[in-house]
């Protein structure tokens, strides 16, 4: 039985109760068997020496596009529509099985090496097994499902795709890949968003979804030129249209729901629909502010993630929880807005209920699976590393390259900066030799 002890840690568990303790977290095989102040006995196959070290919950982001990786810095200081349909929309459609596969690596590697320990991933139109292959082999706890967008014309060639067609390929990727690796890797229904998706698609969507016991991955709310063209095709705003139809509720996941009227946030509450909350992306894109502090006073389900590289340039949730708690503090005039013991639940608690896996993930906790992130405090940016609360430490101090470990299912992917389950150099290497020959091509 493999078992795994990390020892004379700063434990901030992320439970109910809020409970932290000095101490010793012992690992059986994919879970926690033990969590307390003096070493167990016994011997481990392994240890891990946290001393001086933060050991929490794995962190989780529910909205990322690993496809998305490759492109980079090709879409910078540009508004939302014009990213996507002048350069992102034509990059993702000049995907081949190498390259998306070669970009769900360079993504995957980067998270890890930031200690984000579980995804929601949206792929493209195509080629998402090669994608999903990666992952796999990555050791990532992952939701992941393939793009689905209409066969309109006004879209890329390589996006464009008859409604059966696309619906077909993505319950054969359900098949192979839905609970695969013992439920690691999960399945998820993937309509872009109202945008690029008819009302066939999107209602066989949901009744796919309710037949299957589905979760569904897509983007609302974005932009106010996203809002504009939903009220132009379909009379109303964009989440009142998506409950309409029935897409809402506690298995569905919506990224960014920036521009919500009234009844559109209470419509999430009531449903217990997801929000995926991704505020780097959404500043630089300038799309807004989404309304955080009041969603979560009315009971909304809120988690983090950093979306695409090409709308952020950083996949570091440690990003995302600053700029998350700082944006709300300055939109309000209110330092206490929203603090940091709310952000980092958003990034653990509110991740795994989002993944509907809060019985698995999102604390640690004797019973739950072992996903855990160690993070060094031996920074110059840390000191006084022992005067500060651990959990502000996290949010306000600590960057994605203090992360010492990242464990998932009791397997250390990442320790001491170096990655196990990925080839660091290989993924540079091919990543910058692929995009240098697509954009030649385009």
């Amino acid at each position: 039985m493999a078992s795994l002890l990390i020892s004379n840690g700063t434990i901030i568990t992320m439970d109910e109760d809020r409970t932290r303790l000095t101490g010793h977290i012992a690992v059986e095989k994919d879970r926690i068997v033990s969590i307390t102040p003096e070493r167990p006995a016994g011997r481990f196959d392994k240890e891990i020496d946290a001393t001086g070290k933060i050991v929490i919950p794995g962190l989780i982001q529910t909205h990322v596009h690993l496809t998305q990786a490759l492109f980079r810095g090709q879409a910078d200081d540009m508004v939302l529509m014009d990213w996507l349909q002048k350069r992102v929309w034509p990059l993702e459609a000049s995907h081949d099985a190498e390259s998306n596969y070669y970009s769900a690596q360079l993504g995957l590697a980067e998270m890890l090496l930031g200690g984000t320990t579980a995804i929601v991933d949206m792929e493209t139109v195509y080629h998402a097994d090669d994608a999903i292959r990666a992952i796999e082999e990555s050791g990532m706890r992952a939701i992941t499902g393939k793009c689905l967008m209409s066969d309109d014309p006004s879209l890329p060639d390589g996006l464009r795709q008859p409604n059966q067609a696309a619906l077909q390929e993505t319950m054969d990727l359900y098949q192979k890949w839905h609970m695969a690796d013992n439920g690691r890797i999960r399945y998820a229904l993937t309509p872009r968003f109202v945008v690029s998706c008819d009302e066939e698609l999107l209602l066989e969507v949901v009744r796919l979804a309710e037949q299957y016991d589905l979760m569904i991955h897509s983007h609302a709310s974005e932009s106010r030129g996203e809002i504009a063209i939903v009220e132009d095709k379909f009379g109303r705003p964009n989440v009142e249209y998506l409950h309409k139809i029935g897409l809402s509720g506690p298995h569905v996941i919506l990224a960014h729901c920036i521009w919500l009227n009234e009844r559109e946030m209470d419509i999430l509450v009531d449903t217990k629909t997801r929000i995926s909350h991704c505020p780097g992306s959404n500043l630089k894109l300038a799309s807004g502010i989404a309304k955080i502090p009041e969603l979560l006073k009315r009971g909304a389900k809120i988690s983090i993630g950093s979306d695409g590289a090409p709308c952020n340039n950083r996949m570091s949730v440690f990003n995302e929880m600053y700029l998350a708690a700082l944006i709300q503090k300055v939109r309000l005039g209110d330092p206490q807005a929203l603090n940091a013991d709310e952000v980092l639940a958003m990034a653990t608690r509110g991740g795994a209920e989002a993944m509907g896996q809060l019985d698995d993930i999102g604390s640690l906790e004797v019973g739950k699976k072992a996903d855990i992130t160690i993070i060094s405090l031996s920074q110059a940016h840390q000191q006084p590393a022992e005067q500060i609360d651990p959990v502000a430490q996290i949010v306000y101090a600590s960057q994605a390259q203090d992360v010492y470990a990242t464990i998932v299912d009791g397997r250390v992917l990442m320790e001491d900066r170096q990655l196990k389950t990925l080839d660091y150099i290989d993924i540079k290497t091919n990543t910058n030799r692929i995009i240098a020959q697509k954009l030649a091509r385009l």
